[in-house]
């Protein structure tokens, strides 16, 4: 089971939205994940498979592998697009 971070500035608002999308991605996908939204202060504490989140945020990991850049929080088709390729090869799918 992979786990997923989405990040946003205080992981209750934007990231939230983005985890909802992500679960249902990777349930349309066949990949079993545990998917929960963080605060960017938070988020690499957690240790995660794949962080979601968007360009600014992103380049301030210091992993890039396991960030995936997704262009918005709350368009499903567009994050589909930005991560889907990814969660593949995470999942080995």
């Amino acid at each position: 089971m992979l786990k997923i971070r989405t990040v946003c500035g205080n992981g209750i608002g934007s990231s939230l939205m983005a985890a909802n999308h992500v679960k249902n991605i990777c349930a349309a996908l066949n990949i079993k994940a545990d998917v929960a939204s963080i605060d960017f202060a938070n988020a690499e504490g957690e240790k995660a498979d794949l962080y979601v989140t968007i360009k600014d945020l992103a380049k301030q990991f210091t992993d890039q592998s396991k960030v995936a850049i997704i262009r918005s929080y709350v368009n499903k088709k567009q994050i589909e697009e930005d991560i889907s390729e990814k969660l593949q090869q995470l999942a080995g799918v």
